[in-house]
């Protein structure tokens, strides 16, 4: 059996932090779906999807099932330390596109096939986030969300970007422009007009707009495309049905 494939973030992240990108090989999925897909809600074989699951928890040996959002591209954020709401037990996926907890053993994910993940954590290792920052949700506030639901400014905080769609890939139309640069000048350097007339629109440097503009200063990673490298991540815009990936992260419990 191929052990699932597995990115390990590079960032500071302090002792009790631990965090991991899904590739999409060593899954067990078939067809569009070859054959990591993490993704239940995406027409895969819901066996299939159980078995990834679990392939994942052992391979990066979690100390608990993760807590799977129903993702919108809003900008609420599940509390899941919340008596309602645990990484145990629960009837349904709540509804989130991000996720703060400051208790050891609650892991913390968010899918995306093309949309940016954004890992969070305090520097004293007290808390961590996870956030789904698809355009939609980024525009509209889900990084400034996530981070007052941290309780923390941000100097406290580090961040990871992970793999998304790139630049040279990512083409959309003037509304999206109008989104962002309504809200802050600085966005038009994430837009480049294209011979179509339209813009190529640079996600992760609209991230780190957002991050920075809330002081974030330490922000890591963002450099890889998932439309790009087909080898290794799903991607919805190349390929349209397809499967998901998983960015997670946890604070370990102690020993």
């Amino acid at each position: 059996m191929t052990a699932p494939g597995v990115l390990r973030p590079d960032w500071p992240a302090p002792a009790p932090v631990r965090s991991a990108f899904t590739l999409r090989a060593g899954g067990v999925s078939a067809g569009h779906y070859a054959s990591l897909n993490l993704g239940a809600h995406v027409g895969d074989e819901a066996p299939a999807v159980a078995e990834n699951r679990r392939r994942v928890a052992a391979e990066l040996r979690l100390p608990a099932e993760p807590l799977w959002l129903s993702q919108v591209h809003g900008t609420t954020v599940v509390a899941v330390d919340d008596a309602l709401v645990t990484a145990d037990k629960r009837d349904a996926a709540p509804q989130g596109d991000a996720a703060v907890t400051r208790r050891a053993g609650r892991v913390l994910a968010v899918l995306v096939a093309d949309c940016l993940p954004v890992l969070l954590a305090r520097r004293d290792g007290g808390a961590v986030a996870v956030a789904h920052a698809g355009w939609r949700g980024l525009a509209a506030g889900v990084i400034e969300s996530t981070i007052a639901a941290l309780g923390a400014a941000g100097e406290e905080l580090l961040a990871w970007l992970g793999p998304g769609i790139g630049p040279a890939h990512f083409e959309v139309g003037d509304e999206v422009r109008q989104a962002f640069c309504r809200q802050q000048r600085q966005a038009e350097a994430a837009f480049v007009r294209n011979r179509r007339g339209r813009w190529q629109c640079d996600l992760p440097q609209l991230a780190r707009q957002r991050l920075s503009a809330l002081g974030v200063r330490e922000v890591h990673g963002g450099a890889r495309c998932t439309y790009r490298e087909s080898g290794s991540f799903y991607s919805y815009r190349r390929d349209g049905a397809t499967g998901r990936m998983a960015a997670l992260i946890w604070l370990e419990p102690p020993p």
